[in-house]
């Protein structure tokens, strides 16, 4: 029988007018200790995004979002936050800011296989 690990998840979120609080679910980050997993789901539907604000530079948040990538990945390519541990990373992505791509707070739940979750959650609050 396969064990249950714990893992935490939050929504990746553009946020075009902070002020208005109106946003798009755009993507999953999923941290899972035991599987030693922080991965993103992330997809930008260009047409949607412009539908939603159009005057929101596509360019920039494409780099908001592959920094998020990034230093999920770990190593020197997310700087210097990208040399922290998963949990430092996790918490440091997930913290509560006041930009164009936010996430939502942080859940908690059972999985076990963190990929296998990270797709579920994924699809039910992005696709």
């Amino acid at each position: 029988m396969q064990e249950n690990h714990l893992f935490e998840y939050a929504v990746i979120r553009v946020v075009p007018r902070v002020e208005r609080e109106e946003f798009l679910n755009v993507g999953v980050i999923l941290f899972c200790s035991k599987q030693k997993f922080l991965q993103t789901a992330i997809t930008l539907n260009e047409e949607r995004i412009q539908a939603f604000c159009n005057t929101l530079d596509l360019d920039e948040l494409k780099e908001y979002i592959r920094s998020f990538e990034r230093i999920c990945a770990g190593g020197p390519q997310g700087g210097p936050i990208g040399k922290l541990g998963m949990a430092e990373r996790f918490r440091w992505l997930t913290a509560t800011r006041s930009t164009i791509v936010q996430t939502s707070k942080v859940h908690p739940g059972l999985c076990h296989d963190a990929s296998e979750m990270l797709t579920r959650l994924y699809t039910e609050l992005v696709l």
